[in-house]
């Protein structure tokens, strides 16, 4: 009997270090395919952050890359036959080696898209939200807390995406295409936060002074997300790589996460 017994000790911790071992291996094989993330990258938030993002008043997150698993400029210059060269400015203005305002002009006026241009692509291009963002959101509503969507995207393809998630346009801080008469391209608003670089943490600074917020959480994938985590602007900045991942960004972030389900699960 105590011969059986031990015979099955070994087998028992023989099973899991195979475990341990195959998990182990797992994760080298993910993290592998990640882009080398670095060592200072936060992947497990300490309890100061897990308690601001649990009690904050009010969550803004980016659009692109973030509430949504792809970046809607480059889509609509794709499908208007100019999505090499402006992919290659949004990676540029992301990535934060240039002026947010000269990069989107410079794609728009590439792209010279038309209102007749974009409707047709908002009827082929339905919204695809990263997965997590609908439960989140209603979690986040549910639990009072106010969702803002500040990207330097577009009120045009961003409204509706707002809407159909019970987010009010006035959360809306975004870049609005200009059209002439005729609908051709007439340029952008220039008056929108987002329109310029630092514009994300004017639109949060502006949100937390309009409704007197003390605690604010900023989530996006970018260099523009993280520059609203300022003293007056987001209290913190939570990275997401689940779409893209930015090593710079990761390294600076209070929170890297690659799946929305890990911000849901904290508040749980």
């Amino acid at each position: 009997m105590r011969l059986r017994c031990l015979a099955s000790s070994r087998v028992t911790s023989q099973t899991n270090l195979a475990t341990h071992h195959l998990r182990f291996v797992r994760t080298l094989c993910r993290s592998s395919v990640r882009r080398e993330m670095t060592v200072e990258a936060k992947l497990v938030p300490s309890p100061e952050v897990l308690e601001l993002w649990r009690n904050a008043q009010a969550v803004c997150f980016d659009v692109d890359s973030t509430f949504c698993v792809d970046e809607s400029i480059d889509e609509l210059a794709a499908f208007l036959g100019v999505g090499d060269q402006v992919a290659a400015l949004t990676a540029k203005a992301m990535g934060g080696t240039v002026k947010f305002q000269d990069a989107l002009a410079e794609r728009l006026s590439l792209m010279a898209c038309s209102q007749q241009q974009l409707q047709a692509f908002l009827q082929a291009h339905p919204a695809q939200l990263s997965p997590g963002i609908p439960e989140l959101v209603a979690k986040l509503q549910q639990q009072g807390k106010a969702v803002f969507l500040v990207s330097g995207g577009f009120r045009q393809i961003i409204h509706p995406i707002a809407e159909s998630l019970g987010i009010p346009l006035s959360h809306v801080h975004a870049n609005r295409l200009l059209f002439k008469e005729d609908g051709s391209y007439a340029g952008f608003d220039a008056e929108e936060f987002t329109s310029r670089s630092g514009g994300k943490a004017e639109a949060v600074r502006d949100i937390k002074r309009k409704f007197s917020y003390d605690r604010i959480v900023m989530v996006g994938d970018g260099a523009t997300d993280m520059e609203a985590r300022q003293e007056d602007a987001a209290n913190i900045f939570i990275g997401y790589g689940g779409v893209v991942e930015r090593p710079n960004i990761a390294a600076q972030a209070d929170w890297y996460i690659y799946d929305i389900h890990a911000l849901l699960q904290a508040l749980l």
